[in-house]
């Protein structure tokens, strides 16, 4: 029987999902919904907007007002939404390729402009829905179907990027630690600005696979094994983090500027226009 979340929040008639056995993106998407739940918004009042990939088919399964956009446009999409009613919590299911790739201008200027949008990024490390090609994530010296001899690339750090481009909130979490994952979206959320949460997730079909990583279980055991905290990252010499994934919450501070669709609805007023 499904629970209670899963009926009150998702499509049921759109379930199950069509996502691999053993991927992430099912624990990441019951942690935004969960996250939903936690911080009471009316469903009414909540958009969900994805682009194109594997992540983004979670718009087609949520229970709130959807939008499946074009292929890195998700952001563009958001960022529209907000500004034509700013009352609206306006939350963002993208991928690492669609994100960081295609949709990487956008997402930086997004963070620039400190509008009110959460977006939550499952990170899979590969391009999953087309095939398995290596993604901006994609570890560098790990296999894809674009990269059959090693990636050469040197990997993005999405949280750091949009924290270096203005977001105001940034963090990690995994879909091991569907726990800490979820108070991360709620943070997300609930801050007045730009918010970025990057969701480690695990595709054992096309990446794992390709990379020699083992089973399902393997791929999440190493998660929960290799994951530490930022804050007792803070303690350790690099020659430890070696290897390892740094998880937790990594920036907290509200602008001092004010969020963007505020700024605007001040001009506005000035020039005596309604909202």
């Amino acid at each position: 029987m499904p629970s209670k979340l899963v009926e009150k929040t998702f499509r049921m008639e759109n379930l199950p999902h069509i996502w691999c056995p053993g991927c992430g993106h099912g624990i990441l998407m019951r942690d935004v919904a969960q996250a939903i739940e936690n911080c009471n918004l009316d469903p009414e009042k909540v958009v969900i907007v994805s682009g194109i990939g594997c992540s983004s088919r979670a718009a087609g399964y949520m229970n709130f007002n959807t939008l499946h956009t074009a292929h890195g446009r998700a952001i563009a999409f958001a960022t529209g939404i907000k500004m034509a009613n700013p009352e609206l919590t306006v939350i963002v299911i993208t991928g690492d390729g669609d994100c960081t790739a295609i949709g990487g201008n956008h997402l930086i200027h997004a963070c620039r402009r400190n509008i009110d949008i959460t977006v939550v990024v499952f990170n899979n490390n590969i391009y999953g829905m087309t095939g398995g090609q290596y993604s901006p994530t994609t570890p560098t010296g790990e296999k894809g179907t674009t990269a059959p001899y090693g990636n050469i690339d040197n990997v993005f750090d999405i949280t750091g990027l949009a924290q270096a481009a203005g977001a105001t909130y940034t963090a990690r979490g995994t879909a091991y630690h569907a726990t800490q994952t979820i108070k991360l979206i709620e943070n997300g959320i609930k801050n007045k600005g730009f918010s970025l949460i990057e969701g480690v997730s695990v595709c054992p079909t096309y990446y794992g696979r390709k990379n020699k990583k083992g089973s399902v279980v393997k791929m999440m055991n190493w998660q929960k094994d290799n994951a530490i905290d930022v804050k007792k990252a803070a303690n350790m010499d690099e020659k430890e983090l070696k290897g390892k994934l740094i998880i937790g919450e990594f920036y907290n501070n509200p602008s001092t500027t004010g969020e963007y669709t505020e700024r605007y609805d001040e001009i506005i007023k000035k020039l005596g226009g309604d909202k």
